[in-house]
């Protein structure tokens, strides 16, 4: 059940009118019925899979908690993290690891290694809901936390369907008050979830499902012989469509858990206009470059145990930050770029989000957000190509300068759907609302809104496409 789909749109509303008439003590057993159903949308199965993890961190945090013996505590930590990882790593990585060996093997001239690999699926937003269930965990052991004295509080901390499928992941301490605390009807934070809704869709269904069509012509080499205008064009309509995919699908997810009471962090924050990759990645899948930074990155000693480890733990960190996204090396390789990139910023101070360097006049702030835009650009590609073959064929494109006369529709298109995106994120940097009309008068909101909705039925693409986040 996607976002942008028809049945949500008949499952949101519905869900949204049972709740508010529902009493208060019968609302979360309402909406955890209701997440499961829409998780098991997909796949029915898969709901065990997501019960019987939460059934065991709910038991292993309270036996956490119920006991001092440091020992013991560990133990439980582990059995949680053994199971949370296990189910992920079976899951998301078993047959890339078995099909690295053989490749391995293959490449020592052992030709005769042939392992049969299962066709295992991977069950939907299962990164995500990892990710919050070890993070409660850690929290509890950490004791930063208490644990859930409810069953179906924890079961729908982990399973609201908002946050389900493609985040944003959600912290316990941010999160789960909520689901414990009474949630009056708020008609402002109502209004506003509508309006997130609307610039969602737009950002979905307008500039990610547009430039898609021309991405996924240009990485198959539908716009005429392979140039570096070609291989520009598709760069740059992945860089938009990604961006406007998932971007769209929190402002969906944050505007859908505010109709029902609840409030999740902001994910994205313009990334485009970064000055640096550390300002980027500040900016970009928040939820997710928080949650790596909490723990992964700090409990390996982040930048407390000299230059040295401090530069292993950001790369470390970025790769299986980039491993995360998906079984594949072109990931791992989209991961060591960002390291890298961070590595070198923080060694030659490049970075004046952490120096506390002067604000920089406009021009320097536009030379560094046009280099480093163009930096995450070309490790878009990677993340794009079905493969690192393919990522460095597309890559040699940029050696031709041949020029196709196809080349010119599609750098229209390119432009009349990014640039109005564009000069709205300028518009929300310079406000800090969270979406174009928020700091106007409710009449010009609901036109606004109405506008949105307008222009997503006239300008959306006719083509549409997952959100791309829902496979990771």
């Amino acid at each position: 059940m996607f976002f942008d789909s028809p049945v949500y749109f008949l499952f949101l509303p519905l869900v949204v009118s049972v709740y508010w008439c529902l009493c208060r003590r019968a609302r979360n057993p309402f909406l955890l019925l209701a997440s499961y159903c829409f998780y098991g949308w997909w796949d029915v199965r898969f709901l065990g899979l997501m019960v019987l993890s939460t059934l065991v961190d709910y038991y292993v945090a309270h036996r956490i908690a119920a006991t001092r013996d440091p020992r013991r505590r560990r133990v439980w930590l582990a059995s949680s993290l053994v199971l949370n990882f296990g189910f992920l790593g079976f899951f998301k990585y078993f047959n890339f690891f078995i099909d690295s060996a053989v490749a391995l093997f293959h490449q020592f001239g052992v030709e005769d290694v042939s392992i049969a690999t299962l066709h295992i699926v991977l069950p939907a937003g299962i990164s995500f809901y990892t990710f919050q269930a070890v993070a409660y965990i850690v929290d509890v052991y950490n004791e930063k936390l208490e644990p859930a004295d409810s069953l179906v509080d924890y079961a729908l901390f982990i399973s609201l369907f908002p946050h389900l499928i493609a985040g944003p992941i959600q912290r316990p301490g941010h999160l789960l008050p909520q689901v414990q605390r009474p949630r009056p009807f708020d008609d402002r934070a109502f209004f506003d979830g509508l309006m997130l809704i609307a610039s969602g869709l737009a950002r979905k269904c307008i500039l990610a499902d547009n430039c898609a069509l021309l991405a996924n012509a240009a990485f198959a080499g539908k716009l005429g012989e392979p140039s570096l205008w070609t291989a520009l064009i598709g760069m740059y309509a992945f860089a938009w469509q990604i961006y406007g995919d998932f971007s769209g699908y929190s402002d969906m997810a944050r505007g859908s858990a505010q109709l029902l009471g609840f409030h999740f962090m902001v994910n994205f924050r313009q990334p485009y206009l970064s000055t640096s990759l550390q300002d980027f990645w500040r900016r970009w899948h928040i939820s997710l470059s928080t949650w790596l930074r909490d723990y992964l990155y700090i409990p390996l000693g982040g930048n407390r145990l000299g230059s040295g480890r401090t530069y292993g733990n950001l790369m470390t960190t970025m790769l299986l930050g980039g491993l995360w996204h998906g079984a594949s090396w072109t990931f791992v390789v989209w991961g060591a770029i960002h390291g890298v990139g961070l590595s070198v910023e923080r060694f030659f101070g490049l970075a004046p989000e952490s120096t506390g360097e002067a604000r920089p006049s406009w021009w320097w702030t536009w030379v560094r957000r046009i280099c480093i835009f163009h930096l995450v650009c070309l490790a878009w590609v990677f993340f794009r190509a079905p493969s690192l073959r393919e990522a460095v064929r597309y890559l040699g494109q940029f050696r031709e300068t041949a020029w196709s006369a196809q080349c010119v529709p599609a750098m229209v298109m390119l432009v009349v759907f990014t640039i109005p995106f564009f000069l709205m994120d300028l518009a929300l940097e310079k406000s800090g609302a969270e979406y174009l009309s928020e700091r106007r008068p409710l009449l010009v909101q609901v036109f606004v809104g109405i506008l949105t909705v307008v222009a997503v039925l006239l300008f959306g693409a006719a083509a549409s496409n997952a959100f791309i986040y829902f496979q990771f």
